[in-house]
């Protein structure tokens, strides 16, 4: 049966011409606004791709994953808000001109990310990018092992509180090496789990979208009138947009917290659903 291109992915594309074009007009509210409607417009192309190549996709088969996503995706990214008071990497200008639209700006744009991650995720397993990728041996996994784990996790949460300038990319580990060694104690799906079953798949492409939404975010942040700029000590030099480009190593860890932060939410809700997760 063939699969149609859902109408809402032609309003997404629609929306990112619109949004693009009004970098000239520069017609409010809608240019205050760009951030947002430009990842919601993106979120919508990918779901709609994704539908025409499998014939399913988050918004038109689990709509309500898709809405417990966008929720949590804000939630999560409040976390890493608050890691922030401590490194004070990052800082918003531009945000005058929302008023008192202001925090409803930014729980939206916050929504977008983790929604916007699994997207991105779920087009790359439909095309098999990295489906025939495998270790060349299986690792045993022990509790002794994950217990590591989740301390490490723990003690680079903390030191950048007491050490900022000097320890804040731990920030960007930490809550995977918490999350993931408890959620394949759960057996819900976890990086860490494929050093048993050698499958690379899900590691790879989870690292490509990471890397994919981070340049899109930093082009899409460039150009927008709220938007974030950085304080990154040592590393802020050569800069792509608003983040240096050693910055962007940043963006793999952070697709692999994501990714374990929603499935330890998950858990809690007794979540089955696998996708194109395993």
């Amino acid at each position: 049966m063939k699969k149609g291109f859902k109408v809402y992915g032609i309003i997404g594309i629609i929306l990112i011409f619109l949004m693009e074009l009004n970098f000239f007009l520069k017609i409010q509210p809608f240019a205050n606004w760009y951030f947002p409607i430009i990842w919601i417009s993106y979120i919508l192309v990918v779901d709609a791709i994704i539908f025409k190549l499998n014939g399913s996709s988050l918004i038109s088969s689990r709509f309500k994953i898709f809405l417990g996503m966008v929720i949590i995706s804000a939630l999560f990214w409040y976390i890493f808000e608050l890691t922030n008071v401590f490194i004070n990497n990052w800082q918003y200008q531009g945000t005058e001109g929302l008023g008192v639209t202001k925090n409803l700006f930014g729980f939206i744009s916050f929504a977008t990310i983790l929604p916007a991650l699994f997207e991105t995720f779920e087009l790359i397993r439909s095309i098999k990018l990295f489906e025939k990728e495998k270790l060349k041996k299986s690792h045993k996994i022990t509790k002794p092992f994950l217990y590591t784990l989740i301390s490490i996790g723990i003690i680079f949460l903390i030191l950048p509180v007491f050490l900022p300038t000097f320890t804040f990319p731990l920030v960007w580990l930490s809550f995977f090496l918490i999350f993931d060694p408890i959620n394949y104690l759960n057996n819900q799906p976890s990086i860490i789990g494929h050093l048993k079953d050698k499958k690379l798949a899900v590691p790879l492409s989870i690292l490509l979208s990471g890397i994919i939404l981070g340049f899109f975010w930093e082009f899409w942040n460039y150009w927008a009138i709220p938007k974030w700029t950085y304080n990154i000590p040592f590393v802020d030099f050569f800069k792509i947009f608003e983040m240096p480009l050693l910055g962007y190593l940043g963006y793999f860890p952070f697709a692999l917290e994501m990714y374990s932060m929603y499935w330890l939410t998950a858990s809690l809700f007794k979540q089955k659903e696998k996708m194109l997760y395993d």
